[in-house]
């Protein structure tokens, strides 16, 4: 296939575009290259889309399948415009953030999605959701029934800057100091490979799979997951169960960003890491054993330094600040 990737330097876009070469396909990147340059073996065309239509005159020719994992919605109906109508398939990599309910288990594609942004409204993280909810309503509008919504969850495994998924296995690889964890063993977390998402996006394409599908993994309780990850780690220290609301007075965070503890949602999002995948994998996603990309998360972990600054968890500091308050408490 020819393969248009707006983007190809971040984590899946770059994923997509390594595979799509090693599978042979003629693949080129639209990027500005900033931070990284696209993997080897593509036709790089710099270009940077937040100047305006403009940035895809160097592109616009037909394509087999172009692939767009933007989240801002101005330059998506730019690109759109410029280049849906000689696409023979169009992948949008969205989110199971557009959907305005996050309680639900098990929903599946046809749950209510959050209204669009509207028009002139600047695209922030605040209003992700809404932004996304937009660019699959502007792609369903210019590619109709050539459009793949590809609804993605958490995305995990080597190479993720977020450090959401691989917080965990790294603590417990780093020292078997205690372990100060959030008492919701029994709560969902779910994680769909980089690796399988980016197969599946490629295999979408070429065989044309197109309409709105949820990208995510599977069902694991968040205590199967602690236990799986403290055995890959080799970890022997204590694990301190944390009650949610002791968590919460003492300035812990959920689910991201500093001084948060990783996979620990709020309530009212009981859904949000439990989504129904089984509409894809009727459609031809393959997804590997959790287990899998959990170590190789880990080994990626130790490649980059399980104690270099962290995106999201908690600084050994704050770790060992909790676990003797939870001492003390005994």
């Amino acid at each position: 296939m020819r393969i248009l990737i707006l983007g190809g330097t971040a984590f899946l876009s770059a994923e997509i575009a390594r595979q799509a070469v090693s599978a042979g396909h003629a693949v080129t990147c639209l990027a500005r290259g900033s931070a990284t340059e696209p993997p080897d073996g593509v036709q790089w065309v710099k270009a940077d889309r937040s100047l305006g239509a403009n940035s895809y005159a160097q592109v616009a020719r037909d394509w087999d399948a172009v692939i767009d994992v933007a989240r801002d919605p101005v330059p998506a109906k730019e690109a759109l415009t410029a280049l849906a109508h000689r696409t023979s398939h169009w992948t949008f990599v969205s989110s199971c953030s557009v959907y305005a309910d996050a309680s639900t288990p098990g929903a599946a594609e046809d749950a209510a999605l959050l209204a669009p942004l509207p028009a002139g409204t600047e695209s922030t993280p605040e209003n992700y959701g809404e932004s996304k909810s937009a660019i699959e309503q502007a792609t369903l509008e210019a590619a109709g029934d050539r459009a793949h919504l590809c609804r993605a969850g958490l995305i995990g495994g080597p190479g993720d800057g977020t450090d959401r998924y691989g917080y965990w296995p790294a603590r417990f690889a780093r020292d078997n100091g205690p372990a100060v964890v959030p008492a919701i063993a029994g709560h969902a977390t779910q994680v769909i490979d980089v690796r399988d998402l980016a197969a599946w996006v490629l295999d979408a394409a070429q065989r044309g799979v197109t309409g709105p599908l949820n990208a995510v993994g599977d069902h694991v309780p968040f205590g199967e997951y602690l236990e799986v990850a403290k055995a890959v780690a080799g970890y022997r220290g204590e694990v301190f169960s944390a009650p949610e609301d002791w968590l919460l007075e003492q300035g812990i965070d959920y689910w991201a960003g500093p001084g948060s503890l990783p996979l620990w949602l709020p309530p009212g999002h009981e859904g949000f890491c439990d989504r129904s995948n089984h509409a894809a994998r009727a459609a031809g996603l393959a997804i590997r054993p959790w287990q899998e990309t959990l170590a190789a998360t880990l080994e990626d972990e130790r490649r980059r330094g399980l104690d270099r600054p962290r995106k999201a968890g908690l600084t050994p500091a704050t770790e060992t600040r909790l676990a003797e308050e939870l001492v003390r408490s005994r």
